[in-house]
């Protein structure tokens, strides 16, 4: 699918309904839209990105102190292995690391070898494990989780 360059932004309540429906298109047990409101109104870093209309994927990182926590990212099935992951979370990166975070944080299911594969290649590292972090059809699933030094 050919896109105009994609384009990062803040997320704002406009972006709340399209942020939750790409959400639900992606997990089996989504974030409400309640969870993306709570996060904008608690002042995490939320950010789209887009091309044109079309909205691309989003994340949502709350910062603690010196550190950053990843706590939900995603991307459009369709906009997938084009480089947009990569991109969006570089920039979550980039902009951890310039608002004085010395390492971001993150879990992922133990059994997305996609995504850990993904946080490995950007040089995330395993440092422990959630028991029961996540919900799951046969009641729930064991996190993993990451760190990246930023400084």
């Amino acid at each position: 699918m050919s896109v105009a360059p994609p384009v990062h932004a803040p997320m704002t309540t406009d972006d709340l309904d399209a942020v939750t429906a790409l959400e639900a298109s992606l997990q089996a047990f989504p974030w409400s839209r309640g969870n993306f409101a709570d996060s904008l109104l608690a002042g995490h870093d939320v950010r789209v990105c887009r091309s044109g209309s079309d909205l691309i994927g989003f994340a949502v990182v709350m910062p603690v102190l010196d550190e950053a926590h990843l706590l939900n990212i995603g991307v459009d099935r369709r906009y997938q292995g084009q480089g947009h992951g990569a991109r969006l979370l570089q920039r979550v990166i980039d902009d951890a690391r310039a608002g004085g975070a010395q390492r971001l944080l993150l879990e992922v299911r133990c059994s997305n070898r996609q995504a850990i594969a993904f946080y490995q290649r950007f040089g995330f590292a395993r440092i422990g494990l959630r028991r029961g972090y996540y919900p799951a059809t046969a009641g729930r699933e064991d996190a993993l989780v990451f760190d990246k030094e930023l400084q």
